[in-house]
């Protein structure tokens, strides 16, 4: 039988990606397998892309939940805005600036990544982003593809803060002649464009492939079905919650279209619902959100195990 060939996809969700990274801890502490070895690829986009890195550089998981937890309160630390007043800050601020700045992000990115390029790294990565200057996608990878040899001398902690500049929340990045946001405009769950390169560029057989992803979370209600709301950026679309809401459905429609592409036994999913609207950028979720991973992993450890090392 041919190899089978292992994919790791972890979506976007700001500081939702403590779940994920959760998820992936315990797989390494209690089923005791390696996820750098048994992985063949491995993808990640905005927060995704920070865990997907980590597993890419040998970093151990738990350190990156360590990272949220830590760290979670500084990097969503607002700017401090001119205006005075409460309530214009709050009206105006989304209007005229970002409401964080990524200094934070970058400099613990820049202490963990450790001036890394992505033409150092050994196991295919892949990190998906948008190029908002030309209007298009940006796809960051490291070096395993002999034709495609543009990223290799990319700083790793720069593909990941251009894959985590999501709209409002921060600037965009800029890297060489790119200016680059949040890859989860068009790839939050970045598994459908990984099945496809692992075919295209590693020669990956399509009934080989086993993708292991998981989400963030989505809400089963965003905005509920009254009429009588005055549909503005501030007060219909809510902002922040508007962003979220692009991202959920891009995670969704994703996955429908690779369920298309894969049999069912070839895809493990792991995600959870929520009956109330979930923030990017709410650190004080952390806890419950490890809380909910436990309690997913318990519920799913044997169906995990089995997924990732059978098949061969």
């Amino acid at each position: 039988m041919s190899k089978i060939f292992r994919i790791l996809s972890v979506d976007g969700g700001g500081i939702r990606g403590v779940y994920p990274a959760h998820i992936l801890r315990c797989i390494e502490e209690r089923l005791h397998i390696n996820l750098y070895e048994i992985f063949d690829m491995i993808t990640g986009t905005s927060t995704g892309s920070i865990i997907a890195a980590g597993v890419a550089i040998r970093l151990p998981v738990a350190d990156i939940v360590e990272m949220y937890r830590k760290y979670g309160s500084k990097i969503f630390q607002k700017k401090k805005f001119f205006f005075s007043g409460r309530n214009l800050k709050k009206f105006c601020q989304p209007l005229v600036d970002s409401i964080y700045d990524s200094q934070y992000l970058e400099k613990i990115l820049k202490e963990v990544c450790q001036g890394t390029c992505l033409g150092e790294i050994d196991k295919p990565l892949l990190i998906p982003s948008t190029d908002i200057g030309n209007g298009g996608v940006h796809v960051f990878k490291s070096g395993y593809s002999t034709d495609f040899n543009r990223d290799n001398n990319v700083l790793l902690k720069d593909a990941i803060l251009a894959s985590c500049s999501a709209p409002i929340f921060f600037d965009p990045h800029k890297i060489d002649h790119y200016l680059l946001a949040d890859g989860g405009l068009w790839a939050n769950n970045p598994a459908l464009a990984a099945v496809i390169d692992a075919q295209r560029r590693l020669g990956a057989e399509k009934e080989n492939i086993r993708v292991f992803s998981i989400g963030t979370g989505y809400s089963k209600t965003m905005y509920g079905t009254s009429k009588l709301r005055k549909w503005g950026f501030l007060n219909g679309w809510r902002h922040k919650k508007f962003i979220g809401f692009i991202l959920s459905l891009q995670s969704q429609s994703a996955m429908n279209y690779l369920k298309l592409q894969l049999r069912s036994e070839q895809i493990k999913r792991i995600d959870f619902n929520s009956d109330t609207p979930l923030s990017l950028d709410d650190v004080s979720v952390i806890d419950d959100l490890i809380s909910k991973a436990d309690r997913d992993f318990t519920h799913e450890s044997t169906s995990i195990r089995d997924f990732l090392q059978g098949g061969e």
